[in-house]
């Protein structure tokens, strides 16, 4: 798993760091009372899970939204695959390299346009993708555990107000 590039280039950047538990007796002040402090220390705990569910396979949560993009939309453009990430395009490239270096992905050129390309899943990209969704679904399924359906429902209808809040 590369580490230190940000997010903008296309990969997490996990770092050193760990989620740590709440220190008995620290004034946390006015970060309790933040949403973007409690949203990034659950970013945390959650990409640490994911991090050692998937490193056998090589696989960061910007690489698996890719793959599941790609797998759902055979034939999208790098560009479009930017736009949808909401990463530049050089990120995409990043993406993309490291997906075809794997062996998942392949860049097709399109028809209609000889500047683009569109990106597919290879046959072992397609085997290793559902492998790799399982582990992602079980993944989710353990961080979100201590939450019943009605409030994991819940909390992703507010991030996702969060996300598209201006």
């Amino acid at each position: 798993m590369k580490k230190g590039r940000s997010a903008r280039s296309g990969e997490e950047s996990i770092g050193e760091r760990h989620s740590a538990p709440r220190v008995e007796g620290v004034d946390y002040g006015v970060l309790d009372e933040l949403v973007g402090y409690a949203v990034r220390r659950a970013q945390i705990r959650i990409f640490e899970d994911f991090a050692a569910s998937l490193s056998h396979f090589g696989i960061t949560p910007a690489r698996f939204s890719t793959l599941q993009l790609i797998a759902a939309n055979p034939g999208l453009k790098q560009t479009q695959l930017g736009d949808i990430l909401g990463i530049a395009r050089s990120g995409v490239m990043v993406l993309i390299d490291s997906l075809v270096e794997q062996g998942l992905v392949r860049r097709e050129p399109q028809p209609d346009d000889r500047r683009a390309y569109g990106v597919f899943l290879t046959p072992a990209g397609q085997t290793a993708f559902e492998q790799i969704r399982r582990e992602v679904l079980a993944h989710d399924r353990r961080i979100s555990a201590r939450l019943s359906a009605q409030e994991r429902a819940r909390l992703l209808q507010l991030l996702e107000k969060l996300a598209s809040s201006t």
